[in-house]
């Protein structure tokens, strides 16, 4: 039986819509063997589909209808420590651990671009499964058929502080609420800023995340569905954080923090608490440089 690794992912990055994301140090696992049926369970007790509706055996599925192979049935134990609708990639996660394994068990017979491109036709978009498949920083497009990708190894002084609220966001939903159309004025204003978010994160010019992260596409919209998301960003601004972000759809919010900052995730749990915001998790993580690997 193998044993894959899967980080978890912060997609979009303030103002590179479906086109930025990073991969952090909180991970999902899947353990797989093929078998003559179908034999998944949860090693933590989350409640998850055993049967062909589970997200990693259709990736696997998947993989093995593109290689012109027949999977008869699959061993599955699942440890999803992401969790699900926050923002936080647990869906591409599921996507990425089951071609992995898929690839693995056949002898590998899709290259690491074929992955990435298959995980982006599933997915619908890249800026999930690209980081959580490599590692780093990705910028990605995806032209429908291929991902033309961009894997930056990140080597801050940085963590990411994941803000995670007591409630759920589905994706659909996040998405449901943009706008149709944007103005030439708003597309100018996230294109330069996506390009200074990347810019500044590797070369060291931190104190330009805070304009970096801003954006006119999707956070102002999905602001709105998300309750005391504005106070949540005041709260860590004023623990100071370079630039906070909503993670992918959210409802996560996501602070980029000095790690010398050393007490910022105990003083903004106070904050919150205080502000009578008890139900937000704090938790504190860096960028994972590798990806998705065979453990």
């Amino acid at each position: 039986m193998i044993k894959i690794q899967i980080p978890a992912t912060s997609a979009n990055l303030g103002a590179g819509f479906d086109a930025l994301g990073l991969a952090l140090s909180f991970y999902n696992y899947a353990e797989m063997e093929e078998n003559d049926r179908i034999d998944i369970s949860s090693t933590d007790g989350l409640d998850v589909p055993c049967d062909e509706n589970n997200l990693i055996y259709k990736s696997v599925k998947d993989l093995y209808d593109v290689c012109g192979k027949t999977l008869k049935g699959l061993t599955l134990k699942q440890t999803s420590n992401i969790p699900m609708t926050r923002g936080l990639g647990s869906s591409s996660a599921c996507i990425i651990a089951g071609l992995v394994g898929a690839n693995t068990m056949l002898g590998n017979p899709l290259t690491k671009d074929d992955l990435v491109d298959l995980a982006a036709q599933i997915e619908g978009h890249p800026d999930n499964t690209a980081p959580a498949l490599l590692g780093g920083i990705v910028t990605a497009v995806f032209d429908g058929k291929k991902v033309h990708w961009v894997k930056q190894e990140v080597y801050t002084k940085l963590k990411f502080v994941a803000l995670i609220p007591d409630f759920e966001l589905k994706t659909e939903k996040a998405r449901a609420c943009l706008p149709k159309e944007i103005s030439h004025k708003d597309a100018v204003y996230n294109l330069s800023r996506a390009a200074l978010f990347s810019a500044s994160l590797l070369t060291g010019k931190f104190e330009n995340l805070r304009t970096a992260v801003h954006d006119r596409l999707h956070q102002p919209y999905r602001m709105e569905l998300i309750p005391n998301c504005r106070e949540v960003f005041d709260i860590a601004y004023n623990h100071g954080a370079y630039g906070v972000y909503i993670s992918g759809a959210g409802p996560t919010v996501m602070a980029i923090v000095d790690e010398e900052n050393t007490y910022f995730g105990g003083k903004t749990k106070f904050s919150l608490d205080n502000a009578g915001l008890t139900g937000w998790q704090v938790k504190e993580l860096y960028i994972d440089n590798i990806g998705t690997q065979l453990i």
